[in-house]
């Protein structure tokens, strides 16, 4: 059994396949190292360079060489960039994502788990959220990935291949053993702006919006550890091959904390008195989401190992430390 990850050399895709090859798992990556780099793509994998939305291309990859699941991350993240760019987000994360679907059909791939979101709740009514609340996305990028889960939905109905559908929160931190981390130069996630703050590599970080309606006016989001985050993955892989049925689940510790905690967080363990400059809000964040993550507890037996958020940020300053060394 061989599993195809894609956007397996990007920040989550390459911790997942470490996760995977350290099960044994023989491991494809297909990338096309848009934001991707081949060096964080471990040497055990077999790396394809190319574009997932060639439907005759990935049927072709998937037929050499014998995948039985994909585990599909691929996409564009950002969400004030699918605000000024929405055509683009639904290309790269839903058009693209169908052609990846449809290879696995016309294959007979069974298994397949997308990288979903929180942002396809919007600002949820009642926190912690679960999975059966609402779907507001306010923004293009939490849109397009509704829209794919829908659309994977829909695709199982008709044919022989089960899902899960994985909705994050907000992914941080790095390997533990600093084999691979967070590598996007200007990756706009929290905690890696401040800890590249920290390290002086910026010269100061924004905080967007101190008005909201959460304890301290800053935003407030459910920080997971990434290496969680993919062992909840390799879990819905058990499940899928062990028969289990289709399902969406959410992937965060139920936890939240504000931009202004992390900071603060930052600072104690770098001990590094950076400056933050404050600017108004971004289109299309929400005010505050934290996961209710009692269905992936309760039905993929997920048991965190790193939920505690100086440890999330100590890996992802060490990371960052290596990265400015070169980690080729």
């Amino acid at each position: 059994m061989t599993v195809l990850v894609t956007g397996g050399a990007g920040y989550i895709g390459s911790h997942m396949v470490l996760e995977l090859l350290d099960a044994g798992e023989p491991v494809i990556v297909l990338d096309n190292l848009s934001t991707g780099f081949a060096w964080a793509v471990d040497k055990r994998a077999t790396l394809v360079v190319g574009d997932m939305g060639d439907q005759d291309f990935v049927e072709r990859v998937i037929r050499h060489h014998g995948a039985d699941a994909i585990i599909h991350f691929a996409a564009r993240i950002v969400v004030p960039d699918s605000v000024a760019d929405p055509l683009g987000y639904y290309l790269a994360n839903t058009v693209k994502t169908r052609a990846v679907m449809a290879a696995a059909v016309a294959t007979g791939v069974k298994n397949f788990i997308f990288s979903s979101t929180a942002a396809v709740y919007g600002t949820p009514e009642v926190m912690p959220v679960n999975e059966d609340a609402a779907t507001r996305p306010e923004s293009p990028y939490g849109t397009s990935k509704l829209i794919t889960e829908w659309m994977l939905r829909d695709a199982a109905a008709a044919h022989d291949i089960r899902y899960v559908v994985l909705r994050y929160f907000n992914v941080a931190g790095a390997d533990p053993k600093g084999r691979t981390g967070q590598s996007t130069p200007n990756a706009t996630h929290l905690i890696k702006v401040a800890v590249q703050t920290a390290l002086g590599l910026r010269d100061k970080m924004d905080v967007f919006g101190t008005d909201y309606p959460t304890p301290d006016g800053t935003c407030v989001r459910d920080y997971i550890h990434v290496t969680d985050l993919v062992r909840a993955h390799s879990a819905a892989l058990a499940y899928l091959r062990a028969g289990g049925t289709s399902m969406v689940a959410n992937c965060g510790y139920g936890r939240g904390y504000s931009v202004q905690e992390v900071i603060d967080t930052v600072r104690e363990v770098t001990r590094v008195q950076f400056r933050t400059d404050y600017a108004p809000r971004r289109p299309g964040d929400a005010a505050a989401v934290v996961a209710d993550p009692s269905r992936v507890k309760a039905t993929l037996a997920w048991v965190p190992a790193h939920e505690n958020l100086g440890e999330i940020v100590e890996h992802a300053y060490a990371w960052e430390r290596r990265l400015a060394n070169g980690p080729k």
